[in-house]
């Protein structure tokens, strides 16, 4: 039977930081997934208690949204080749930012509703926003545009990533392939016409589509609210 070891004799644990949380965090997000990334499991973890996370993280709304931070420094802000185009340029990044929630399922699901606000959502956010007004995009069609594009790819991510986690997605593809493909000619004429466009075409052709189909929105389409300093409406 092991001798009992004295406080007094045990290493000193490290002091926490808000970094070091967040490290822990992310590193048990990699092994266990984003479900299991609890105060409580953190505190397990930090070998501390709950009470003591509190200082540096509200909550565990927060905590997800800081781990969703530290993973978008992960996105490749320059990937594409010397000399592409500004909407190349601006489909890399955003199918970077796609790849890395799309390797992190819960991730991507969580990000639908996290709002980051840290350095690395600062960055991509000034990285999109610098490709917009190399294009031409008036500041504030740009600024509200940003959001959408963002949207379309958090939401693409998180479809696709809850496909490849659920066994039953061939399946209910293919149902679905059928059915479009049997629709009565008289009561869905136009789902019967369209059968095969509503399903061709592959994830990054939709995504380049995507992008360029808001784009063209986001330059075209002027802001017509005068908003205040404090973002709203001023109305």
């Amino acid at each position: 039977m092991p001798t009992p070891q004295s406080r007094r004799e045990r290493p000193a644990k490290p002091a926490l930081t808000r970094e070091g949380i967040i490290d822990t965090a992310v590193s048990l997000m990699e092994r266990e997934g984003l479900q299991r990334v609890t105060m409580r499991r953190l505190a397990q973890a930090l070998d501390t208690g709950p009470a003591s996370l509190y200082v540096y993280v509200a909550n565990t709304a927060e905590l997800h949204s800081e781990i969703l931070d530290r993973l978008l420094g992960r996105v490749e802000l320059d990937s594409s080749p010397v000399g592409a185009d500004w909407r190349t340029r601006l489909d890399a990044v955003l199918a970077s930012y796609e790849e890395v929630l799309f390797a992190h399922p819960a991730l991507a699901q969580s990000a639908l509703s996290a709002r980051p606000s840290g350095d690395n959502y600062l960055t991509l956010l000034d990285t999109l926003l610098a490709l917009l007004a190399e294009g031409g995009v008036p500041d504030r069609q740009a600024a509200w545009g940003v959001d959408l594009l963002l949207q379309s790819a958090t939401s693409s991510a998180a479809e696709h990533s809850a496909r490849r986690e659920d066994s039953r997605a061939e399946q209910d593809w293919a149902r679905l392939r059928q059915n479009l493909a049997e629709a009565s000619a008289e009561v869905h004429p136009h789902v019967r016409a369209q059968a095969g466009n509503l399903v061709s075409g592959t994830p990054s052709e939709r995504r380049l589509w995507s992008v360029n189909m808001l784009v063209n929105g986001i330059q075209s389409t002027p802001v017509t609210v005068e908003a205040t300093a404090d973002g709203t409406s001023g109305e």
